[in-house]
This record gives structure tokens, sequence and C-alpha cells, in this order.
């Protein structure tokens, strides 16, 4: 009895002094650093986004017509044109006016004498016709203190702002979550993204064709093979993950026909030509759910990357695209190509999941600015392997999915062992979304295609569907030729 007594004894003693470490750690350690959030590391730190700045507007919605008409019946007051001195003519040019309400330079006069400066009679401002501060159409301002945005960088499609006053509280805020040591140590505050910061696109990717086509596409021919022929090519390669030199070996062991591997690569080409606008326009009807995600390929020994954007419920492809790089413009023209398929306007709880790629987020923004809000979004981000947020334990297996489709992707592109330039990327890539939307069968849709079409539902041979596929793809032609002439 008196052992238990003196183990019950210990573990009172134990138990009190764990719950004085607990109340200590709560009371004078902040637990955030100890979280592991992977968004606080120095890691994550470049691929944080910002909200967007304020844009301050300068255009003045009055002219100096109105402001003359408003001044008379609001206050009687009769604005006419500046009197000259008597032998003195205007030395003010004919074709300068007013940048603030247009007032002709009628109704301008210098503000103070030789030093160039102008004074508008109509609306009171003054300027020199050499200054540019009124060529800006806005000014960027921070939206958390206010402050114009300087201009830091340029890049080749965007300029980077950022604020630099020190005062901000965006920037006082991330300062704050930083250690003593890390405050200290101006290397290590470096590695951290502390002020805001704003990428302005210099070009317009929503103006960009995503339906350019060669001339005279929907009529061509194949002269030295049947459409057979062609058809099997197209079967072999593709369908049976096949390369070039191998599939005209199978040709000619099996078939007896004797053809190049570059004639067999020119058919595929011309195929993905014809395929590519039904693939693109098809309505597959997509769900409120899509998954995005990029991988790495090799261009002439050069690394590229391919974006792919599949509705995770359905798990057909809706946006797909080569590029050479992983820039915001390629991501921007992927989500473009999704994202037509809603038409007019997003789903009601419409949900984009993705990996932490800073890309993501900055298309988004892109589609809120150009589209207005019936294309507005946010995106769910899903950062690491493991599930250490409710974020990532939700949305792990749509991240899982797109995952998925890649490691599928890469086993048809090893075959390959490389392509030679971006549009024979592309134009196989398109081959084989073709393939993977309307002919392959899906273990998960019990065997069955993820689009049926019926004109290829009553076909029964492979061959036969490639070559009804492309007369689809012909009529596709057609009809967009046809409303662009209209």
């Amino acid at each position: 009895m008196a052992i238990i007594q003196l183990l019950l004894d210990e573990i009172y003693y134990l138990h009190t002094q764990i719950a004085w470490l607990m109340s200590f750690i709560a009371k004078y350690i902040p637990l955030k650093q100890f979280t592991p959030d992977d968004s606080q590391s120095p890691d994550y730190q470049k691929f944080k986004t910002d909200i967007l700045p304020k844009f301050q507007y300068h255009q003045n919605s009055w002219t100096w017509e109105g402001l003359i008409d408003y001044y008379r019946q609001r206050y009687g007051k009769i604005i006419k044109p500046v009197k000259r001195h008597k032998g003195k003519p205007c030395d003010i040019p004919e074709d300068c006016v007013c940048p603030e309400c247009g007032a002709p330079h009628d109704y301008l006069y210098r503000n103070n004498g030789k030093g160039g400066q102008l004074l508008c009679k109509v609306c009171g401002t003054r300027f020199a016709p050499s200054q540019n501060r009124f060529s800006k159409q806005y000014t960027l301002r921070c939206p958390y203190c206010g402050r114009a945005l300087s201009k830091i960088k340029t890049r080749k499609d965007f300029n980077i702002y950022k604020c630099v006053n020190e005062h901000c509280s965006y920037y006082l805020d991330n300062l704050n979550k930083l250690s003593e040591d890390e405050k200290i140590d101006e290397q290590k505050r470096a590695d951290y993204k502390l002020h805001y910061i704003y990428r302005e696109f210099t070009k317009d990717f929503f103006a960009m064709d995503l339906d350019s086509l060669p001339k005279n596409a929907s009529s061509f021919r194949f002269d030295k093979f049947s459409m057979q022929v062609v058809t099997l090519c197209l079967t072999y390669h593709i369908n049976y993950q096949i390369s070039l030199r191998r599939t005209k070996d199978i040709l000619w062991d099996i078939h007896g026909i004797r053809i190049s591997h570059q004639q067999i690569d020119n058919y595929c080409k011309t195929a993905a030509v014809l395929v590519k606008p039904f693939v693109d326009h098809y309505d597959y009807k997509p769900s409120s759910d899509l998954a995005a995600d990029e991988t790495y390929i090799k261009v002439r020994g050069k690394k590229g990357y391919v974006w792919l954007i599949m509705d995770a419920l359905k798990r057909s492809i809706l946006g797909y695209r080569c590029s050479k790089n992983r820039g915001v413009g390629a991501c921007i023209l992927t989500m473009r190509q999704a994202l037509a398929h809603f038409r007019d306007k997003l789903p009601d709880g419409f949900r984009f999941v993705a990996d932490g790629y800073s890309a993501y987020p900055l298309a988004s923004m892109q589609f809120a600015q150009q589209l207005g809000e019936n294309f507005s979004f946010e995106i769910t981000q899903v950062i690491g392997l493991t599930n250490d947020d409710e974020v990532s334990a939700e949305f792990r297996p749509f991240k899982q999915k797109i995952e998925r489709l890649n490691r599928t992707f890469k086993a048809s592109y090893r075959r390959t062992c490389g392509y030679d330039s971006f549009d024979n990327a592309n134009l196989d890539l398109a081959l084989w979304v073709a393939y993977y939307n309307f002919l392959r069968p899906h273990h998960h849709f019990g065997r069955k295609v993820l689009n049926p079409v019926p004109a290829l539902e009553c076909v029964q041979r492979m061959p036969d569907k490639w070559q009804q596929l492309m007369l689809l793809g012909q009529r596709q032609i057609v009809k967009l030729q046809s409303e662009v002439s209209a």
C-alpha cells in the first residue's frame, strides 16, 4: 500500500508540473512560431500573393464646356476666354490644352511669367506642357497605408510595384511575425516577403486568340496514303504509346505498309490541327470543382512546362498548354481555355484547387479585373505533402487527382524522349487530350469514355473512331471560319 501511495503522489506531482508548463507556454511563448505552417516558411515567402492595390484615377469626368455651363447655371458666373494684353500676342501654342478638363489655349494663361507654368481659367489646374504627371491614367496605392507604390523591377510581361513605407501596417505585421534574431539579421529578413508587392501586367493575355488556325485548315488531304493508314498511325502512336520509329516497324511487319517515321509525325501534326478545335469547343458541361497543376517536359534538351486543368469530378481535361516557362501568362491562357466552357458566368460554389505556386492567385486576380464579378474566384491552395491544416485535409483528394493525371500524361510523354519544338509539343498534347477525353476507357467509369459522342459510339474500330473525330474537327473549323467571316 505504501508503494501505491508513493506512485500516486509521483503522478500527481508530474501532473502539476505539466499543467504549470502548459500554462507558461500558453502565456509567454507565441505558439504561432511552432505551428507547422508552410506559408510562413522562407521557402514559401516568395509565392505569397497580395490583394489588389487601390487605383486612383486621374481623369476628370467634367469637360470644359460642361464646367462653363455649370458655373453659369449654378452661380450665374460666365467664364470668358483670357483677355490678352494689347499689342502682346498669345505665346501659348494653339495645340496646348488643359490636361484636366481639355480647355483650349484661349482659356490658358501663364501663371508664373517665364517660368513655364500654365493655369487653366476653367478648372484652375496648374501644369507645365513638358511635364508628364497627367499622362498617367491612374496611380497605384497600397491598400493598407494608401502610399503610392514604387516600381522596382521591369520584367518581360509585367512590372513589379512595391510599398516602401516603413510604417505600413502590412509591413509591421509581417515584421512582428519574425523572431528577434531574424529581425536583427538583415540577411534573414531578406528571405521573407515583408512589404506589399503588386505585379502590373503589360501584355493583355485576354486579347490573345486561342483559336488561331492555319488558312484552309479544313481542306487537308492525304495523297500518298489512304485515311486508313493515317488512323492506324494515330492508333499505334497515341493510344498504345508507341514511338514513331516503332510505329513505322509495326506498320511494315504486320500490315506491310512502308512509311517513314517522319511521315507518321507529319500525319500526327495534321490530325492534331483538325482535332484540336473540336476538343477545345466541346460542351463538357463541367462541374463547379476544377483542379490545376503543371509539370515539366523537355524540348530540345531544355526544360519546358505543361499546364493541365481538369474537372475534378468528371475527370475531363478542360485546359492544356505547353510553355517555355512557368510564367503567369501561360497560366492565364490555360485558365481562359478552361473557364471558357462556363460561358457567361461561373457556377455557384465554384472552387479552383491548385498548389502553392503564386501564378494561380495572380491569374485569378487578372480574371476579376478583366471580366468582372462573374469570373471572380479564389484559389484554394493545397501546400505541402501532409495535411497540416483543414484546407489540405479537405482538398487533398482534388490535388491527388491532378497529380495522377500528370503521371498518366508522363507515361505517354516518355515515348517521345522530348519534343522538337513547342509547337510540336502543343500539337502532340492536343492529340493526347483528344484521346483522353473521348477515346480512352477509364477504370473508374466502368471502362467507358469520359465524354460519349454519338458519332463515335456507333463505330467499333479505333482507327475509324479517329477518322470520325477528325471529321468532327473539320466541321468545327468550318463553323469557326463562318463565325469569323460573319
